[in-house]
């Protein structure tokens, strides 16, 4: 049985039956996988509205060697209740090139629309990776979550360093506003409460150092203030969370008079 193609082609409930095999019935005679990628090991992080193509592969080792292997990501509590998401393949087919006579790594794309595939925030984080592979000798092999990827929401952060120029020893004022994408009504909100930094560069250097660390208010907005002494970039970081991805403003010149 192509379990691959049953899985490919189902979504939401139908996973469930496509699936009625308990992960743990692999034999020693099956095939052994020993690594699943997807977007080559990074976080995929998307915005409101554009797509995104990602290449996801599955390496797998039999006797016989492989004759093709499989991947989807699903989103919930398990497969029996909770399920809110799936992710499948494009390809009905996925192309394996061998490594030696029994190892082979099979790679598909996933094209992930946040408009039609993300419609909740709380998708955001970790999926599950369901995955399998079939030996040439027609023996399978499949797991329920062999391991995670992470998929984010898009964020965005602004500074604005004024009065630009500003005398020796007066106050610069540092404002901007730290957002994301919000998959529920396709728009960028604050992103509330949390820390980020301000940094500085001299002019004369390369390197920039942390002045402060302080939080985004209610609505994401930033604003500190700090007094200005020589002339350089002022710029803010954000770390990121596990459903938000870092992100760093270019650096804001003031020139200091």
């Amino acid at each position: 049985m192509r379990i691959r193609a049953t899985v490919a082609a189902a979504s939401g409930a139908l996973v469930l039956s496509a699936l009625a095999v308990p992960a743990a019935h692999a034999a020693t005679a099956d095939p052994v996988i020993s690594k699943v990628t997807v977007n080559g090991g990074k976080d995929v992080v998307l915005g409101t509205t554009a797509p995104k193509t990602v290449t996801v592969s599955v390496t797998a080792s039999h006797a016989s060697g492989i004759e093709s292997g499989w991947l989807l990501l699903w989103h919930g509590k398990d497969l029996d209740e909770g399920l809110d998401g799936v992710l499948t393949p494009n390809e009905d087919d996925a192309t394996c090139k061998a490594a030696s006579a029994t190892t082979s790594t099979c790679s598909l794309t996933i094209t992930i629309d946040p408009r039609v595939d993300l419609t909740k925030n709380v998708q955001a984080g970790s999926w599950h990776i369901l995955t399998g592979a079939e030996a040439k000798d027609g023996s399978s092999t499949y797991y329920d979550s062999y391991a995670t990827a992470r998929i984010q929401r898009l964020s965005k952060l602004t500074v604005n360093a004024s009065p630009e120029p500003v005398k020796k020893g007066k106050t610069i004022t540092v404002a901007g506003k730290l957002s994301r994408a919000n998959w529920e009504d396709h728009a960028y909100h604050g992103y509330t409460g949390q820390p980020v930094k301000l940094q500085f560069r001299k002019k004369t250097s390369s390197t920039y150092t942390t002045v402060k660390t302080i939080r985004t208010n209610s609505t994401g907005t930033l604003k500190t203030t700090v007094k200005a002494s020589v002339d350089g970039y002022w710029r803010y970081s954000f770390a990121g969370t596990s459903t938000t991805p870092a992100v760093t403003t270019a650096g804001d010149f003031v020139d200091v008079k």
